[in-house]
């Protein structure tokens, strides 16, 4: 009865519209005082939940990111993509997905990833004989690997979600391959629809030319190397590595690309700091959300109730797959982290299953949910932007789903692919 008037306040109040921070807020109050746990421990906890200094990389990652976006590093990563696969047949899909490699790992989001890419690729992709909703799709299938690989912002939701069991730095470096494993599949399957619809070739970039398009975009890679090699090398944590790839990215934009407005900079820096504010109260509400979870041993009845299925980890990995992807059809990525990973964490946990390797099982999923109808975000971007309508991208989205599906099922049952690199670079075990 206490999981139902905890859950099902909170369903309600979604479905009164209230936003998701406010509804998580306010079904921890109901909870707490269903239970007559004190209010106050409620709020100590809100407190607790964003007095931590490793949140700062949050703020920092998404300056960074929107810096970049509008000071033309998307047009500089697409034609410095275009020198590696862009003569291929069917170049420019590749070229679209390899510029979202390279911006995600700028980015680390998604919606900014496919309004970036998107806006610079679908108009050249349409010009050149690609159907615009294959295109978006194209799209918004590559931006799922800004979830995936440094310097994702869910990461590090992940990270503060698990009570600091896992470090962001470790899920940064788990990400790498599983990301890249991603991009490397969706390439495959772009070669493959460019041969069956015979969609042109591009010309290959004379040497003297792709050196000055290496040069021009590589302030912007810089940034990459910023974030991974400081973490790797030990020189700094992920938080101030974050700080330093913000200071750099506004050093390249206002000073190396000078394509941002001076006289713009204070409405980037209001669209950053509501974008923070969202976060962090969402983070805050959701702190106490999860106390109350503990406080009603809801964390110990979902154990009891997965491991009662099977005792077979394997099932029990499929079943939390098919839970999450369907809840990430429902709800965006941040809310569900932090609510279901405190839950679903002691799950996985008591079946030997490294919650590293589960950080990128539920990343993965959630990307998935994130261009699924009805609620996916990063659909919708993708849709306004190619400005076709929802149910043509999702028709074009159809082979793209059942990749993607793939790539899932190959992380969640070979953790090699995420847990490796961390384990080498020593960055975790």
């Amino acid at each position: 009865m206490d999981a139902l008037i905890l859950i099902g306040s909170m369903l309600l109040l979604l479905m009164l519209g209230f936003p998701v921070a406010f509804a998580v807020g306010l079904s921890a109050f109901i909870g707490a005082w269903w239970i007559d746990l004190p209010l106050e421990a409620v709020i100590i906890q809100v407190t607790n939940g964003i007095n931590k200094f490793s949140l700062l990389t949050i703020p920092f990652f998404i300056l960074a990111g929107a810096i970049m976006a509008e000071g033309g590093i998307a047009r500089r990563l697409v034609n410095f993509a275009y020198i590696f696969v862009g003569f291929i047949r069917g170049g420019l899909s590749l070229v679209n997905i390899v510029a979202s490699t390279f911006f995600g790992a700028i980015s680390g989001s998604s919606i900014a990833d496919t309004a970036s890419i998107g806006s610079v690729m679908i108009p050249e992709m349409e010009e050149k004989g690609y159907p615009r909703d294959f295109s978006a799709a194209v799209t918004a299938s590559g931006s799922v690997q800004a979830i995936l690989t440094p310097p994702s912002h869910n990461s590090v939701i992940y990270s503060l979600a698990t009570g600091g069991t896992v470090t962001i730095s470790s899920m940064f470096i788990a990400g790498i391959f599983p990301g890249l494993l991603l991009g490397l599949c969706l390439i495959v399957l772009c070669i493959g629809f460019a041969h069956q619809r015979h969609y042109p070739k591009g010309e290959r970039v004379p040497f003297r030319q792709a050196l000055k398009i290496f040069v021009n975009a590589f302030w912007g890679l810089f940034t990459i190397f910023i974030i991974l090699g400081g973490i790797l090398s030990g020189v700094f944590t992920a938080a101030e590595s974050a700080a330093i790839a913000c200071l750099w990215a506004f050093f390249v934009t206002m000073f190396i690309y000078r394509d941002f407005k001076w006289s713009q900079l204070h409405i980037l820096l209001f669209r950053t700091i509501k974008t923070v504010t969202i976060v962090m109260v969402l983070i805050a509400f959701a702190a106490g959300f999860g106390a109350v979870m503990t406080f009603m041993q809801l964390p110990q009845i979902i154990t009891d109730f997965f491991t009662g299925i099977s005792d077979n980890k394997y099932v029990i990995l499929m079943c939390i797959n098919v839970l999450l992807l369907l809840i990430g059809t429902l709800m965006d990525m941040a809310p569900i982290i932090l609510i279901l990973t405190p839950v679903l964490l002691p799950v996985v946990t008591s079946l030997g299953i490294d919650p590293v390797h589960f950080g990128m099982i539920m990343l993965i999923n959630l990307g998935i949910g994130l261009i699924t109808p009805p609620v996916g975000s990063v659909l919708f971007v993708a849709s306004a932007v190619s400005k076709q309508k929802i149910e043509q991208v999702v028709r074009a989205m159809v082979p793209f789903y059942c990749l993607l599906v793939l790539v899932l099922m190959l992380i969640t049952y070979i953790p090699a692919i995420s847990l490796w690199l961390p384990k080498v670079t020593g960055v975790y075990g």
